[in-house]
């Protein structure tokens, strides 16, 4: 774990989906379906001392996916994360995958 510039502390992907206790899925958006989009969105991702996602960033991903992409993982819930047995503010990444069904 290593503290980033913002002061938060950073968590792999790996550790944050082990602490995910509720994941919502993405609604796939229509025009993006009609024109056969497919992707990965990578979010970056501030989870608060409750476990809450509490600010989230694009970092990667097609621009007709995002909305829907941070739409969902605004609902996620996390177990917190202890440092010290003490709830800490976590950053880490998030990556949703789009993928119409048939493929």
């Amino acid at each position: 774990m290593l503290r980033s510039m913002s002061g938060l502390a950073h968590i792999s992907q790996g550790v944050a989906e082990r602490l995910l206790i509720k994941k919502v899925q993405p609604q796939y958006p229509e025009d993006a379906r009609h024109g056969r989009i497919e992707g990965k969105v990578v979010l970056r991702a501030v989870i608060d001392k409750k476990g809450n996602v509490e600010n989230l960033s694009l970092i990667q991903g097609h621009p007709s996916l995002a909305p829907a992409a941070t739409q969902a993982v605004k609902q996620w819930k996390y177990k917190p994360y202890l440092l010290n047995g003490q709830p800490v503010n976590v950053e880490t990444q998030v990556t949703v995958n789009f993928v119409l069904s048939g493929h």
